[in-house]
């Protein structure tokens, strides 16, 4: 079963010369074709066969698969939770993965403990893979510190904001993963807007040269900020990995088996010296990019709802109750645990401590500065003026 790609239609005619537009209509993508897509469960929960992936879930459990569900709908609460902390002044901004749980949660336990994991700012469902408390994640978007956990701890680095630059962070990690032959491999996440980046294509370069054990996990949410996949390129983006000598595979995003699949099946052929991959784990934004955006300016609602019908919890959710795999005990046990949860959140946040106000100063010169002593005393004279004002 397909999806089709934002990248075979029909593109813009360019307003240049008619000879440049006829070069162009030339070089466009044929039309009525599709890329292929590794698809386990389609959108209505019903099991598909795979000669070539069905291997890496052949071991799968009933509890496997409950843990998979449950894992997707802590982390949508998790997301909706601080979601809803941002729109009441709780936290300075949030970016939601809304409709992305299925490509976070199943390559995230496609991982072993010992692989390392570079995440972009949007990783909440890897983060959750990971053992990173959740209530870790929120501190930077509240503005009370800069990361909020130790990245050696569950080899899970902090989030990255700079849009790109941890593929080549990941590719270095890996090529000195293979210097000290570890068997170990590491993952990168970027978005489709990234994709274009100078960034990811260098990293690319060096990983395929190397031969560096990473996999590039990019989840094309169909939309850059405002700006389409068919603005990013004009092939499939996993098709980019033929030109600098690697492997991709396109997997439906939205499908949590497929992508838990195709995820471990790029991590074995890294960890066996066999070099970098790319999955495209093609998937849908249901929100916004940010708390600060509004997706109604630029998409229309049509498109959202017929996303909406591959939701990947609903899709692993029929799955379940199909092949009696679940009843409705487990489902109110799991509500429960999902109001705890966003409980839980809720106070953690509205505990957390403000930060050191006078901490931005420090470190700025090793030895000091007299420009920055005197912003100093300038910013604490302005702060010590609102409890003057308090107190009068």
């Amino acid at each position: 079963m397909t999806v089709e790609s934002t990248a075979a239609r029909t593109p813009r005619r360019s307003s240049t010369s008619g000879g440049k537009r006829a070069s162009a209509k030339k070089a466009a993508p044929k039309r009525g074709t599709e890329p292929e897509l590794v698809q386990l469960l389609t959108p209505e929960g019903k099991r598909v066969k795979n000669a070539q992936y069905d291997e890496y879930v052949a071991g799968i459990t009933a509890d496997d698969l409950r843990g998979l569900y449950r894992d997707m709908v802590l982390t949508r609460r998790f997301d909706a939770e601080a979601t809803s902390l941002q729109r009441q002044g709780e936290l300075g901004l949030w970016a939601s993965l809304l409709g992305q749980e299925a490509a976070q949660i199943g390559s995230g336990r496609a991982t072993r403990d010992d692989d390392y994991v570079f995440p972009t700012y949007r990783e909440h469902g890897v983060a959750w893979c990971r053992g990173v408390d959740p209530t870790n994640l929120l501190g930077m978007f509240r503005g009370v510190n800069n990361g909020g956990w130790d990245p050696n701890t569950n080899n899970f680095h902090l989030y990255t904001i700079v849009i790109g630059s941890q593929t080549l962070h990941a590719t270095g990690y890996a090529m000195g993963v293979a210097k000290d032959g570890a068997d170990s491999a590491v993952i990168a996440y970027f978005g489709d807007g990234a994709s274009s980046q100078g960034d990811v294509a260098e990293a690319f370069t060096f990983s395929a040269v190397y031969n560096a054990p990473v996999v590039f996990f990019c989840q094309n949410n169909q939309w850059a900020i405002s700006e389409p996949t068919e603005k990013q390129t004009r092939v499939p983006l996993y098709q980019r990995a033929q030109g600098y000598g690697f492997p991709g595979v396109r997997v439906d995003g939205n499908d949590v088996l497929a992508v838990l699949a195709v995820t471990k099946w790029a991590l074995e052929r890294a960890r066996t010296g066999e070099g970098p991959a790319l999955i495209e784990a093609f998937t849908y934004r249901m929100g916004a990019h940010t708390t600060s955006d509004d997706p109604s300016k630029y998409r229309n609602d049509d498109e959202r709802v017929a996303w909406e019908a591959k939701d990947p919890i609903l899709r692993l959710k029929a799955y379940l109750e199909s092949e009696g795999h679940a009843d409705e005990g487990f489902f109110a046990e799991l509500e429960a645990e999902s109001e705890a949860l966003g409980k839980r959140v809720r106070e953690v946040v509205r505990a957390m401590p403000d930060p050191d106000l006078m901490a931005i100063f420090e470190n700025a010169y090793a030895d000091g500065h007299a420009l920055v002593d005197e912003e100093r005393a300038q910013f604490a004279a302005y702060q010590a003026s609102f409890a003057d004002e308090g107190g009068k």
